[in-house]
């Protein structure tokens, strides 16, 4: 993506597509710095939520969760460095309001229609709302994200109506645009998240600092956004 200069106004807004998935506990730290970030900057946004499935092979019903752990990482427990993983992520959660559950997690879920429920919150202007209960209710509230009902339950928290989403979650209307929209992602070469593409034009990977997000703000802001 070239970086092309521009007398961009100070009013335009800074788009920035943040690829995650909901399961993704490095997202939603990322996630957490990139709004402190956005909050210290103090400029306008247009944020965009992308879906992303970080193991789209998982059954739609989901599977437990400590067996995909074992399955994952060896039959012995989690290796070494998922161990080290786990306490560098927790050991940074408390200080943007995280509490993960690791070791308590019941299931393993798919997540398309955590993404769908995603998409329909950001066309009601629910997108970070949405996505922030979503994280909440599998990491720390230790719900199956999976299912309809949960994902019934957590429209109605956010103040979607419930029984339309719980309708629509029963079609498969648009299960296709949201795994194509994935594909396009992953062809753009997004292979990990979370990844924070600012106007169009370079992006910031994985749950970097609040001071690297607002050197990208900077930057962006003096380009112009692609169409």
């Amino acid at each position: 993506m070239a970086k092309k200069k521009s007398s961009k106004s100070a009013n335009t807004p800074i788009q920035v597509d943040i690829v995650s998935d909901i399961v993704c506990p490095w997202c939603w730290l990322g996630i957490k710095y990139f709004e402190k970030a956005a909050k210290q900057s103090g400029r306008q946004i247009d944020l965009t939520w992308r879906p992303y499935m970080l193991d789209p092979t998982v059954p739609e019903d989901g599977v437990p969760y400590k067996d995909y752990m074992k399955q994952k990482f060896g039959a012995d427990g989690p290796s070494n460095r998922f161990k080290s993983m786990r306490q560098a992520l927790e050991e940074a959660a408390p200080e943007v309001g995280i509490d993960f559950k690791f070791g308590q997690i019941p299931m393993r879920p798919n997540t398309l229609n955590a993404h769908r429920l995603l998409k329909w919150a950001q066309g009601q202007d629910l997108g970070s709302t949405a996505a922030e209960a979503l994280f909440k209710a599998f990491f720390t509230e230790l719900k199956d994200v999976g299912n309809v009902e949960t994902l019934k339950e957590i429209a109605s928290k956010i103040g979607m109506d419930a029984e339309l989403v719980g309708e629509l979650l029963t079609k498969d209307d648009d299960k296709n645009a949201v795994r194509e929209e994935i594909m396009f992602f992953r062809n753009l070469g997004v292979n990990g998240v979370p990844c924070f593409i600012y106007n169009g034009q370079f992006a910031v990977q994985g749950a970097q600092p609040a001071d690297t997000h607002l050197k990208a703000l900077n930057e962006a802001a003096k380009l112009s956004p692609e169409k």
